[in-house]
């Protein structure tokens, strides 16, 4: 489990912070009121983030800062002092954030600092940058945040980069580099990548209006004027990243099926229309799979609708654990789902659905009251390309169908 430092000579503050942390974020806290308790706090354990009290009774100016920071401990410095010259000489460190101590609040940032922070260590961004300085100085500042960072020197080799790995979650492009300027570089990438994709900033110290205007209308999504400040690179920084997971998570929402996690009817179509044209150019073999639980209406009668959901969810981490990332399985509606087994052999996908269907009849469940209960599936097959893929699922249907009729708990094939 993740550790927190917090060290606050105000032991009611230092107490309320770190109640509140280890209330919301679930996240282990010790507290120190002391430079010398922060010293050995820090020699014995390793810490997520360090929340240091810049003027302690045996430290006044700031040195558990720089002792923490010579441990390399990501630190957000907590001050009273609002002092603007003194905020700009403690921000030239290599500190996360200044936050001031001004009331709840601020205890209330500080939470919400923290849990971004866990959440960039899902993100890699791309810095391209001709400087070796900024490009040092940029990723600095993004892995003191927690962010993966790659960096290239001029927009050809980010496209190289991007074309052979497309998982960044955000490229930070300088504009004046060699071989290719990051406006064509940002003008190449929404070629290919919108902005629902990943957010593109460009950075540059040419204070032409009409250049931040040509950046935003070609698909940039903001744009940082050198120098810049520390507080303000953070903050476009982290917008720009929830803005995209914003975006993701509604994405996500509507192919998802809210109950099991898994793909909807509507994504079904969406992914299997593209790819059931691709193989059949490339004569690739592919198994259609209708799944539906037996005497699921009897399940609800019996045990509730709560444990029928259960035994929906249940089928649906069955099917899941089953099935390759490269293989779709979604959920089509009440008990029934659909699974489309890609670049298989009609024998290796017929051995692989007898298998989930030996795992289902092996599977028990538990209601709340303690009884013990299993359901079975039947399953209709089709690995017969036809012309269309409505034509593959009707006979996938039909299977089904025969499955039932002839006793349930069995696969089809057409």
């Amino acid at each position: 489990m993740p550790r927190i430092l917090v060290v606050e000579d105000n032991k009611t503050l230092a107490k309320l912070i770190a109640k509140k942390i280890a209330t919301e974020l679930k996240i282990e806290v010790d507290v120190a009121f002391s430079f010398a308790e922060a010293k050995l706090f820090l020699q014995r354990y390793e810490y997520f983030v360090t929340l240091l009290d810049l003027n302690l009774p045996d430290a006044p100016d700031g040195e558990v800062v720089d002792y923490a920071l010579k441990r390399e401990n990501h630190v957000i410095v907590l001050s009273g002092n609002i002092d603007k010259a003194f905020r700009q000489e403690i921000l030239k460190k290599n500190i996360i954030d200044y936050v001031s101590k001004s009331g709840v609040n601020d205890i209330h940032y500080i939470i919400q600092t923290i849990k971004r922070l866990q959440k960039n260590k899902e993100h890699t961004i791309l810095v391209v940058d001709d400087s070796i300085v900024f490009r040092k100085q940029m990723q600095a500042m993004l892995e003191n945040m927690f962010y993966k960072v790659v960096t290239v020197a001029h927009g050809e080799e980010a496209l190289a980069i991007i074309e052979g790995n497309p998982k960044f979650s955000l490229v930070l492009t300088d504009y004046h580099m060699p071989v290719m300027n990051g406006l064509d570089l940002t003008i190449e990438l929404r070629k290919e990548y919108t902005k629902n994709d990943f957010p593109i900033i460009a950075i540059s110290n040419n204070n032409d209006e009409q250049l931040t205007a040509l950046f935003l209308k070609n698909g940039a999504n903001d744009y940082i004027k050198k120098p810049f400040s520390k507080e303000e690179f953070a903050c476009r920084i982290n917008n720009s990243i929830e803005a995209l997971e914003n975006i993701q998570l509604i994405i996500n929402s509507a192919h998802r099926d809210y109950l099991t996690g898994l793909y909807n009817r509507r994504y079904f179509y969406k992914d299997m229309n593209e790819y059931f044209s691709s193989a059949l150019i490339n004569d690739e073999s592919f198994t259609i799979a209708m799944i539906d639980i037996d005497n699921f209406k009897s399940v609800n009668d019996t045990y509730g609708h709560d444990e029928g959901d259960k035994a929906i969810i249940a089928l649906g981490d069955i099917l899941r654990s089953n099935t390759r990332s490269t293989d779709l399985v979604a959920r089509f509606g009440g008990e029934e789902f659909c699974v489309v087994l890609k670049n298989q052999s009609s024998l290796e996908a017929e051995e692989r659905l007898e298998q989930i269907r030996k795992e289902v009849q092996s599977n028990t469940l538990t209601t709340a009251q303690g009884e013990n209960y299993s359901f079975t599936i039947s399953v209709g097959v089709c690995n017969q390309p036809e012309q269309t893929l409505d034509d593959m699922l009707n006979e996938a249907d039909m299977r089904l169908y025969n499955a039932k009729q002839n006793g349930k708990n069995q696969l089809s094939y057409s």
